[in-house]
């Protein structure tokens, strides 16, 4: 009798993750289930910034229902039997934490350093200073960039593709195309990045150009994307052992 070809089984799993202090905060990601629960707290670490001392999970399927906490961190994720579309809540422990008091998503909580602008006048090396001794070149550089600046590159840009980000080859989704008046003249283009590695969550110089996690958004140029396959990279396939 032939035998049949056996095709490993998906050991893999896409959840959807929360976070306690950060309620703006949601985004997929994929997990190996051998993995131990003690490395998926590590990836979910460099996503939201809770420290996996501090870290405790829950596991709820895709009706909202909570299945269990997960507490012990030498078992395979495996072991709570996760399904693709349950979802991961992140429980931060830590009142001191980063992700404590708001400020991750509401920047008007963050003090703002102010300074005068005699005691800026009196300091050396800045931009102003920088600018008078550019005199008039400034103003031709600012002729060069106008509404239509970079639109033919933004072109073949769209919202919904994946890309990367230079420097630092940074990946990420397109999630906004076009002018940014209170930027610069000329096109930009925001990019949710998969790790939190930018500047926002979608809000710039208190205009919403679109919504992200926190620390995921930037806001670059077109000449600095790159569109094309490039998927969110997985940290379980650069290591030899966990």
């Amino acid at each position: 009798m032939a035998s049949l070809l056996q095709l490993p089984a998906d050991d893999s799993v896409l959840l959807r993750i929360t976070h306690s202090n950060l309620k703006t905060f949601s985004t997929d990601a994929r997990f190996s289930l051998e993995s131990t629960v003690e490395a998926v707290k590590d990836k979910l670490w460099k996503k939201c910034g809770t420290s996996v001392a501090s870290m405790r999970l829950e596991l709820y399927d895709d009706t909202g229902v909570k299945l269990s906490d997960i507490t012990d961190n030498t078992r395979p994720l495996g072991f709570y039997s996760p399904l693709d579309g349950f979802r991961l809540h992140v429980i931060d422990l830590d009142p001191s934490s980063v992700t404590s008091g708001g400020w991750l998503e509401d920047t008007s909580l963050v003090e703002k350093y102010k300074i005068s602008d005699e005691a800026y006048d009196k300091l050396d090396g800045t931009y102003r200073k920088f600018k008078e001794k550019l005199g008039p070149r400034s103003s031709s550089v600012q002729e060069k960039m106008d509404d239509s600046y970079m639109e033919d590159i933004s072109a073949n840009i769209k919202v919904g593709d994946r890309c990367e980000v230079d420097p630092g080859a940074k990946r990420g989704i397109v999630k906004f195309v076009g002018r940014a008046d209170t930027l610069a003249p000329g096109f930009w283009v925001g990019i949710q990045y998969d790790e939190p590695l930018g500047k926002h969550n979608g809000m710039v110089k208190g205009t919403r150009f679109f919504d992200c996690p926190p620390l995921h958004g930037a806001m670059v140029r077109p000449d600095k994307v790159k569109v094309g396959d490039y998927p969110e990279r997985d940290p379980f396939e650069e290591e030899d052992e966990i």
